[in-house]
């Protein structure tokens, strides 16, 4: 198990790992560019070559995560053309600072044909894998129901990935906050989220895990994540999903809110003692 969290890239990609090795994470999540826009970045090639090497150097792991307007579902085509070069953008950035992927959620569709929004995923999602031609992967990450009907499932995952162009260029990001708060997960160990991802193979494509517990019961479809060890997940599901033999070299980041001291040094040392570390 790598225990993580999402950190600040103030100062560049090296300062945010080190602020992931101050707390003693093996791994981070961190913004490419600016988290509330599309627009593409020129990045700091060196600045990023120099994360690459100290997380090598080190034994940690990163992610990056796409900006808050990417949508492979959006109605609107030119949306989708801008989401398309963003997660470009940003696998050419992941890629220069050596991190496994870039996470992008499944996608929000409010139009009326619910099929029109798989499709617009698949097609956003394979213009992307079609022009890609790195190591990092694009992680599709599972939604919790609260903005749209879509990428609550393991079926979905699959499916998703099984249409796409190229699909060996992708993975998933799983979080618990939203597998709780969509209702596919209770919170109780051995679930059956876990052996449907097998049997789907979509298990065998999880790159990483955002920890998050959850404000609310399962099944309301409101993600509101809390730290860990105050939501309503609970330690025994926790402990189970930590302790998994097939999750032993997956990061598992938190996004969750920060401590007291404004790190997350206590969450990381109490998933860790649930983890058996």
């Amino acid at each position: 198990m790598r225990a993580g969290c999402h950190v600040s890239t103030r100062g560049g990609y090296l300062e945010a790992a080190k602020r992931a090795a101050s707390i003693r994470a093996e791994g981070f999540q961190y913004f490419p560019k600016n988290p509330r826009s599309l627009l593409i970045k020129k990045f700091d090639a060196a600045d990023a070559k120099r994360c690459a090497d100290f997380c090598r150097e080190r034994g940690i792991v990163s992610i990056a995560h796409s900006p808050y307007p990417t949508n492979v579902a959006a109605e609107d085509p030119d949306h989708r053309a801008r989401t398309v070069m963003s997660i470009l953008n940003d696998l050419e950035i992941a890629e220069a600072c050596g991190s496994l992927g870039v996470v992008v959620h499944f996608g929000v569709y409010k139009g009326s044909d619910s099929l029109e929004g798989y499709r617009n995923a698949i097609q956003a999602i394979s213009a992307v894998t079609s022009q890609w031609n790195g190591n990092a992967k694009l992680l599709i990450e599972n939604q919790a129901g609260d903005h749209t009907f879509m990428g609550t499932t393991m079926e979905e995952l699959a499916q998703i990935r099984g249409l796409c162009v190229a699909p060996h260029k992708i993975g998933f990001c799983l979080d618990t906050c939203h597998l709780f708060a969509s209702g596919v997960w209770d919170g109780k160990p051995n679930a059956q989220w876990l052996d449907n991802a097998d049997r789907l193979g979509v298990l065998a494509h999880i790159k990483a895990i955002h920890l998050n517990d959850s404000v609310y019961p399962s099944g309301e479809k409101r993600d509101r994540h809390a730290v860990i060890g105050q939501g309503f997940i609970g330690e025994k599901g926790f402990s189970w999903l930590l302790g998994h033999p097939a999750f032993t070299e997956t990061p598992f980041i938190l996004e969750t809110p920060a401590g007291a001291d404004g790190t997350h040094l206590d969450q990381l040392e109490r998933i860790r003692r649930w983890g058996g570390q």
